[in-house]
């Protein structure tokens, strides 16, 4: 018999709002917001050097906070300097949003935004349609890589539109986190389709490493309350346990069996850390930076 269970990208309505739950009740923003303050600079220190204009590609920019956030540290280092930033971001409602938040920000003036509504799959397609290969001075994927079909020749054509001094950014969790324990263990039994794939820092590594590329890596560590997970019948906990597993409805849907096994896993110090009654899932981050 064929299982009720499908992926959650399957409802773009419910993946929405539960990678918003997510946002709110994690420390992933704030994580990256850190990076940004204290580490970024260093990162971008040279990647306009002698420009009159740098050029920043962004796919999967969501809703633009961190990518305006970005943008502040590159116009910091560059004052004045034109920027053009491109955003590819398949979801209509996280661009509207991006582009609400640009329109009541102040002080982007020398920045010039392009939106694409598409996949870095379909944007890598129409360019090559089009013979274009623009180069960018950087370009960042911020927790995009799951969605991508072939991850190793996404990485592979848009570390080659970097120019000399150009960086790219990748973020997604590490290896260190709850997610690798949850994944490695149960990822079979979700229905990944061909919505979504597991991958964490240690993929990444071994990707850039066989294909020879110089990198170095951050550690970011971050976490999130799924207390409410535990709690019977508590909308908000079943929005989260949806986003852990990638699951549609994954309460109603899974076995009764596999359930009681990912909520055992959850409670696991692997995953989760207990603190005065709450349970923090693991979310570390990991920063790489790959050079040109």
């Amino acid at each position: 018999m064929a299982s009720p269970m499908r992926n959650l990208l399957s409802d773009p309505a419910r993946y929405l709002q539960s990678f918003r739950l997510f946002l709110a009740n994690s420390t992933e923003h704030q994580s990256m917001q850190e990076f940004v303050e204290r580490q970024l600079p260093a990162v971008i220190a040279s990647i306009g050097n002698g420009k009159s204009a740098i050029n920043i590609l962004s796919i999967g920019g969501g809703a633009g906070e961190i990518d305006l956030l970005i943008l502040s540290k590159v116009q910091a280092r560059y004052p004045g300097v034109a920027i053009n930033n491109d955003v590819v971001e398949p979801s209509a409602d996280q661009i509207s949003k991006y582009k609400e938040r640009v329109a009541t920000t102040s002080n982007l003036g020398n920045v010039k935004f392009t939106w694409h509504e598409e996949t870095a799959y379909e944007y890598e397609s129409r360019m090559n349609a089009e013979k274009k290969s623009k180069k960018w001075d950087f370009i960042h994927m911020i927790q995009m890589l799951y969605y991508v079909k072939d991850i190793p020749a996404t990485i592979r054509y848009f570390h080659s539109l970097l120019e000399a001094q150009a960086k790219l950014l990748i973020i997604l969790v590490s290896e260190t986190s709850g997610w690798e324990t949850l994944w490695k263990k149960y990822g079979s039994s979700f229905p990944l389709d061909d919505l979504c794939s597991y991958v964490s820092s240690a993929d990444i590594k071994r990707i850039l490493d066989s294909a020879g590329l110089k990198y170095q890596l951050h550690e970011l560590p971050s976490h999130m309350d799924i207390t409410s997970c535990f709690i019977e019948g508590d909308k908000d906990g079943e929005l989260l346990l949806d986003f852990l597993t990638e699951t549609y409805e994954f309460s109603k849907t899974a076995s009764p069996e596999l359930r009681r096994q990912v909520m055992e896993e959850l409670r696991k110090p692997e995953c989760s850390e207990e603190r005065d009654g709450k349970v923090f899932f693991n979310n570390n981050l990991s920063v790489i930076v790959v050079e040109p």
